[in-house]
C-alpha cells in the first residue's frame, strides 16, 4: 500500500464509526419531543405507554417533564404537549393560534386523604360530598391544601354538602404542597386531620414516609378526575415542528388498547386505579389519521 492509500484509509476510518462501536444516530425526522406535566412521568404511567408506541412506530420519543410546558412548545422544543385541561397555559397557547385542537387523553385524580383511625367513617365512600359532610358533622380536623386544583375542590364540595358551619374543623393557614415543601399534608399528619391532595404524589409521599398514618381514604367520585389532553403545536406557527410524529403519538394515546392500558396500571401501594381514561374520538376519524 502506497502513501496516498494509507492516507485515504486513515481519513475514511476517522468518519466512518467501526461496526459495533454503538447504535447509529437517530434521525431527528424519527424523535417526537413531548413536554409534559410532572405527574404521568413520575408515576411510571408514561415509560409504559411510550416503550409500545417507540416499538411499533420506530418514532423515539424524548421526554421533558416539567411544570411550564407551553413555554417550552413556544420556544419550538416540544412537538406535542401534555398537559391538564385546566393548566394556566392551555388556553392562552390555542387560543392564540400555537397549538391544534386539544384532545382528550386521560384523567388523573386527587384523593381525600386522612388519618388511618378515620374518626369521621369516610373510608371507602363513592361519594366525596357525603365525606365531607360527615368530616363537618364529626367536627374532624380538615385542612385545606391552598394549590389551586385543591382549594377549587374544597370549595365544590362545602358548597354540595350544603355549606357547613366552618368554625372548630374547617382549618386554612394558606398552606400548599409544593415540589419542595409538603405544608399541608404535614400539618394534617401533625393534626390527625383530612385533606386534599393528588393520588399519585401522596402514594409517594406515604412510601417516603410509612409511618405517617395517613391513607387514602376516597378516591372514586368523579369529582376528583382531573383531565388531561395533548396539543399539537401548530407547524405554521412555530418552526421545526415534526407534525407527522406529534400526531402519530396522538393518535396512539387514544387509541382503545392504549387507553385499556391506562384503566389497567397501577401504582405499588394502592388497588385502585389511578388513571382514567378520558380518549374520545366519537367520529372515529382521528383513529383513522383523517385530521
Amino acid at each position: 500500500m502506497n502513501q496516498a492509500h494509507r492516507w485515504l484509509l486513515g481519513a475514511f476510518l476517522l468518519v466512518v464509526p467501526a461496526a459495533g462501536a454503538g447504535e447509529p444516530m437517530q434521525s431527528k425526522k424519527d424523535i417526537v419531543r413531548l413536554a409534559v406535566v410532572i405527574t404521568p412521568e413520575s408515576s411510571g404511567l408514561l415509560r409504559q405507554l411510550l416503550a409500545d408506541f417507540e416499538k411499533q412506530t420506530g418514532h423515539k420519543v424524548a421526554v421533558d417533564s416539567r411544570q411550564d410546558v407551553f413555554e417550552l412548545a413556544r420556544d419550538g422544543k416540544a412537538d406535542l404537549v401534555l398537559a391538564h385541561y385546566g393548566h394556566r397555559g392551555t388556553e392562552d397557547f390555542c387560543a392564540e393560534g400555537l397549538g391544534l385542537w386539544p384532545r382528550p387523553v386521560f384523567s388523573n385524580q386527587a384523593a381525600l386523604i386522612g388519618p388511618s383511625t378515620d374518626p369521621a367513617k369516610v373510608a371507602g365512600s363513592r361519594d366525596a360530598v357525603e365525606a365531607f359532610r360527615r368530616i363537618a358533622q364529626a367536627k374532624a380536623a380538615f385542612i385545606v391544601n391552598n394549590g389551586p386544583s385543591q382549594k377549587y375542590l374544597a370549595d365544590v364540595l362545602w358548597q354540595a354538602a350544603g355549606k357547613p358551619d366552618r368554625a372548630d374543623w374547617y382549618r386554612d393557614s394558606g398552606l400548599r404542597n409544593q415540589a419542595a415543601t409538603k405544608d399541608a399534608i404535614e400539618a394534617a399528619v401533625k393534626g390527625k386531620g383530612y385533606t386534599l391532595w393528588g393520588l399519585v404524589p401522596f402514594l409517594k409521599y406515604q412510601e417516603e414516609h410509612p409511618d405517617c398514618g395517613m391513607k387514602a381514604l376516597v378516591t372514586d367520585d368523579p369529582l376528583f378526575q382531573r383531565l388531561m389532553v395533548t396539543v399539537v403545536v401548530h407547524p405554521e406557527r412555530i418552526k421545526g415542528i415534526h407534525v407527522a410524529g406529534a400526531k402519530a403519538l396522538q393518535r396512539f394515546l387514544i387509541a382503545p388498547e392504549t387507553q385499556a392500558r391506562i384503566r389497567a396500571f397501577r401504582v405499588p401501594g394502592f388497588d385502585g386505579p389511578v388513571w382514567w381514561p378520558a380518549g374520545r374520538d366519537n367520529s372515529g376519524a382521528y383513529l383513522k389519521g383523517d385530521q
